[in-house]
């Protein structure tokens, strides 16, 4: 186990990936970069259904090549859930509105459907489901999240899909206002990603002390 296959083609996903796994003394590449084609259909009702799914489909594809039957493959469902708008739009969040569409257009379409609402009404979060799929057939599952408010308008230039909205009272700004290094400290995904690391690194020292 000396390689991670991400089940993702979006560069600001593996840069924060690789942030945050990078003391893993392991190879980190994108289901591109594996050269993996897979259209795995995700028709879970959860976040976790959803990237496990994910993640156990192009494990069976990583398990027919011979460079990557032994990576491990993690994947990842992530989404935006609003209180007031019944935890919209949740597992649909890149679906929502239709994956073309741009997130200016959705960001502002979701202020606009709050317009009016105080807030203490506008309370939501990120949720990241993050499953690992082992070369032993095993599959794990962890959740991260992170607590904030909508904001008001778009703002910051750091994050990316819902990140401009999505306001932390605690730190006065949006999550795309943040730092990098301070937005994997509190995002769900850094939250998800430090936990599958835990796990990752229990089944390696569990292996090598077989």
């Amino acid at each position: 186990m000396d390689k991670i296959i991400f089940a993702t083609g979006n560069e600001h996903k593996m840069i924060e990936i690789r942030m945050i796994l990078k003391d893993l003394g392991m190879e980190i590449l994108s289901q591109k970069e594996a050269g993996i084609q897979a259209d795995i259909v995700e028709d879970g009702k959860t976040f976790e259904e959803n990237a496990i799914i994910k993640a156990a489909g192009i494990a069976a594809v990583a398990a027919q090549m011979p460079e990557y039957k032994d990576a491990i493959v993690l994947a990842d469902d992530s989404g935006l859930e609003i209180d007031y708008l019944n935890k919209e739009p949740g597992i649909y969040s890149a679906r929502y509105m239709g994956e073309d569409t741009s997130y200016d257009i959705k960001n502002q379409n979701l202020i606009n459907r709050l317009a009016g609402v105080p807030d203490e009404e506008r309370t939501a979060r990120f949720v990241c489901a993050i499953a690992a799929a082992f070369p032993d057939g095993t599959k794990e599952v962890v959740r991260g999240t992170m607590e904030g408010r909508i904001g008001y308008e778009i703002a910051g230039e750091n994050g990316f899909g819902y990140d401009p909205i999505f306001f932390l009272p605690e730190y006065g700004c949006t999550s795309a206002q943040l730092s990098p290094e301070k937005k994997n400290e509190l995002s769900h995904r850094g939250e998800g990603l430090r936990k599958i690391r835990v796990i990752i690194e229990e089944k390696k020292h569990g292996k090598e002390k077989a």
